[in-house]
C-alpha cells in the first residue's frame, strides 16, 4: 500500500494518473442517532475550502434487486435512483445497505472511494463532473480526498457518464 495507505491511491499511482491528495481532520462522531446521516462530502468541502460542487460523493446502489452499482455525484445533489438504474440498463434501484456497500468496496461509509474497490463495480459519474477541470472524490478513508480529472477517473474505473442527479 501507498504512504497514504489506501488502495484508491495505489490504483491511481499504478495507472500513472495525475492526482493531488487533500488531507483534513474529519469531525469526531459521538452519540449520533440512527437516522442522523452526516454529509461527509460537505464536511470535506468546508475543511478543504473547496467549492462544494467540485466535491463528489460515492454511493452504492442495488439495481433490480441484485446488481451493485456505484454512483458518483456532487455532494450538493441528491441521487435519482431511477435515472441511475436506467443508466446501467436496469429498471429500479435502491440505496445499498451500508454493510453491503462496505463489504463490496472494502471501504467504510464516509470513505468509500470509486477507485481501488475490493470488487470493481459498474460505475456512473454524473454529467456535471465533466464540467470541471478536476473533481475531488474520497481517496479511501474519511479525511482523505483525491483531486483528479473527471475523464481520468472515468477511465480508471471503467465507468460511464450520465445524468443521475435528481432534477
Amino acid at each position: 500500500m501507498s504512504a497514504k495507505g489506501t488502495p484508491a491511491v495505489d490504483e491511481l499511482r499504478r495507472a500513472g494518473i495525475a492526482h493531488v491528495l487533500h488531507e483534513y481532520a474529519p469531525p469526531e462522531r459521538h452519540g449520533r442517532g440512527r437516522d442522523e446521516r452526516p454529509n461527509y462530502g460537505l464536511e470535506a468541502a468546508a475543511a478543504l475550502e473547496v467549492e462544494p460542487a467540485r466535491v463528489f460523493k460515492t454511493l452504492v446502489a442495488v439495481v433490480d434487486g441484485t446488481r451493485l452499482v456505484v454512483a458518483i455525484l456532487p455532494v450538493t445533489c441528491d441521487l435519482d435512483l431511477k435515472r441511475l438504474a436506467q443508466a446501467v440498463g436496469g429498471r429500479r434501484a435502491t440505496l445499498s445497505e451500508p454493510a453491503a456497500a462496505e463489504r463490496a468496496t472494502g471501504y467504510v461509509i464516509g470513505g468509500i472511494s470509486p477507485l481501488g474497490q475490493r470488487r470493481p463495480l459498474p460505475t456512473v459519474l454524473d454529467t456535471t463532473g465533466i464540467g470541471h477541470q478536476t473533481i475531488l472524490v474520497s481517496a479511501g478513508r474519511r479525511g482523505l480526498q483525491v483531486e483528479v480529472a473527471p475523464g481520468d477517473l472515468v477511465r480508471a474505473v471503467g465507468g460511464i457518464v450520465r445524468g443521475i442527479q435528481r432534477q
